[in-house]
């Protein structure tokens, strides 16, 4: 299962809520092509701390985070990077436990990490004919406000989590306000780095859905979730409009 040459600078990190056993292949797949691997488990019920747990004890590359009560996506991924960081990692690819991301391709993403390693590079979906029309129409409006905020910076998808993050500036904006904690994660980071200056670079990435026979779980509400994504976008707007002189400016010079 393991990965050659564990990398001290660049580590795979999976946040986890109650995916069942799909997260056991979810992890295999990632450290069959990097190392190290970490996964945090947020507050999960479904008995996939005690899988994991034992996964990490027969594999020195994967190391696993317990948290005892669920508290979203991006608090999840906050606490990994946090711990990333004091371990002294540099960036952190971030991927879903339940298998809609595409494993085989960190090694491209880590490699392009390492050669722009200022910039955050984020996936661009190629979608499946099985993929839901409704999540892949409704998602255009999420880029277009994204876009809109960012004076067109390149992000060619807000939603996406499988992206390599460099991890100092993530922390630096998350530590700075209370919200990016639940699944206005992915957007709200993408938007406020680019606000910090970091530049994105896009690499395309196909993305599965899984049905329930497969194994697919998903967490999405599509009220209280657009009704959150509704709300950010409505503050990442205001602080848009607050910043437009300095990001003009910086544009400009560039």
């Amino acid at each position: 299962m393991s990965a050659p040459n564990p990398s001290t600078t660049h580590l795979v990190l999976i946040p986890s809520y109650n995916p069942g056993r799909t997260v056991l292949e979810t992890v295999r797949a990632a450290r069959r092509h990097w190392s190290p691997v970490w996964v945090v488990v947020d507050g999960s019920t479904d008995g996939s701390d005690a899988w994991l747990m034992e996964m990490a004890a027969a594999d020195p590359h994967l190391h696993v985070i317990v948290q005892p009560v669920n508290q979203g996506k991006g608090a999840a991924v906050l606490e990994g990077i946090r711990q990333a960081r004091a371990a002294g990692f540099t960036h952190a690819l971030t991927m879903d436990s339940d298998g809609q991301h595409p494993a085989h391709l960190i090694p491209d993403f880590m490699h392009a990490s390492q050669a722009e390693p200022d910039a955050m590079v984020l996936g661009k979906p190629v979608f499946g004919p099985e993929a839901p029309a409704l999540r892949v129409n409704g998602r255009k409006v999420s880029n277009a406000w994204a876009n809109l905020e960012t004076l067109w910076a390149g992000i060619g998808d807000s939603l996406y989590g499988f992206r390599v993050y460099p991890v100092a500036p993530l922390i630096e904006v998350m530590q700075g306000q209370r919200f990016m904690r639940r699944f206005d994660f992915d957007p709200e980071a993408v938007v406020r780095l680019s606000w910090a200056g970091v530049p994105a670079v896009n690499l395309d990435a196909p993305v599965r859905y899984l049905d329930v026979s497969e194994g697919g779980v998903s967490h999405f509400r599509y009220l209280r979730d657009n009704t959150l994504l509704t709300w950010m976008h409505t503050r990442l707007f205001l602080g848009f409009v607050l910043r437009l002189p300095r990001l003009v400016a910086r544009r400009t010079r560039a």
